[in-house]
């Protein structure tokens, strides 16, 4: 067992509700969007190590490096057009 848990969800729910959001978005051209909108799954594990592996592991296939941002917190992130999609792990104490 790894010492990291990945917090994900239901896979086919989010790309689902992703293309309703764009349709909805298409058709009703005076709802307002985010100008810097980004979607984050969290990595929980309790020491540095960890964190970091299991970002890697979550990150891969987004082809982008790891970043640490010091302190114990790290990021992944992509973007497509304006929207980021990102891994971030935070210490545990920073979660309560």
């Amino acid at each position: 067992m790894s010492a990291y848990v990945i917090r994900s969800g239901d896979r086919a729910a989010f790309i689902a509700g992703l293309r309703e959001l764009a349709d909805f978005l298409t058709t009703n051209p005076g709802v307002l969007v985010p100008r810097n909108p980004s979607f984050g799954v969290l990595i929980d594990a309790s020491d540095p190590a960890a964190r970091r592996e299991g970002l890697e592991f979550a990150a891969a296939p987004l082809g982008v490096p790891v970043e640490d941002l010091g302190e114990g917190y790290y990021d992944a992130r992509r973007s497509f057009g304006p929207i980021a999609y990102s891994f971030i792990a935070i210490p545990p104490e920073e979660r309560q």
